[in-house]
């Protein structure tokens, strides 16, 4: 990966989203990434994600495309395979790639910002090697939490802790946004290109 230390000031082109391939228990979670990918396509930003079609991936993609919105999905070849990604459509461009590292590597690399919407492991995984890279200084494109219902509060509250230990600084945990609020997420990640 590049080294791209400074940020930029301006509106967001493109963001990529980090959530969960499955539906999960709670249906209202599934109206909630509809509703990110909508306004997502709204604000004329480009949405990059994990191309699946099922789970809160399906509903983030699929919630930009009918909202006319663009839609760049990185699938790795064997999920393809397992018939996990979105059919080709109008809106959408799907890039095939061989290992999950070439995925973030490709995500990464196109979006300007990334934001992260309830998930189990693999969300997680995402999240922390991008701040990782961050931190690193191999970018320095802000990420934030979309923290619905409260989902998020638990880790928030883990990240204080780790800053308080002096394990990571306390900058690094202000600078990620943290909002339930969509817009409010989307303005504070914009705020801090």
């Amino acid at each position: 990966m590049q080294r791209s230390p400074s940020r930029t000031s301006g509106p967001l082109g493109s963001l990529a989203v980090f959530m969960a391939s499955r539906d999960g228990n709670d249906s209202s979670l599934l109206e909630m990434a509809y509703e990110v990918g909508a306004e997502i396509a709204e604000r004329d930003i480009e949405l990059v994600y994990g191309g699946g079609g099922s789970g809160l991936m399906g509903a983030v993609s699929r919630g930009a495309l009918d909202h006319r919105g663009r839609v760049y999905g990185v699938i790795p070849s064997f999920m393809v395979e397992r018939e996990w990604g979105r059919v080709e459509e109008p809106g959408l461009q799907m890039h095939v790639v061989e290992t999950m590292h070439e995925r973030k590597a490709m995500m990464t690399a196109r979006a300007d910002a990334f934001v992260v919407l309830p998930g189990g492991l693999g969300t997680l995984e995402e999240m922390f090697e991008v701040w990782t890279w961050q931190t690193l200084g191999l970018h320095a494109k802000p990420l934030g939490l979309l923290n619905t219902d409260g989902f998020w509060d638990p880790l928030v509250a883990m990240l204080d802790r780790i800053a308080g230990t002096g394990f990571m600084s306390r900058e690094l945990v202000d600078d990620l946004v943290v909002d339930s609020d969509l817009p409010a997420v989307l303005d504070g990640l914009a705020a801090r290109r």
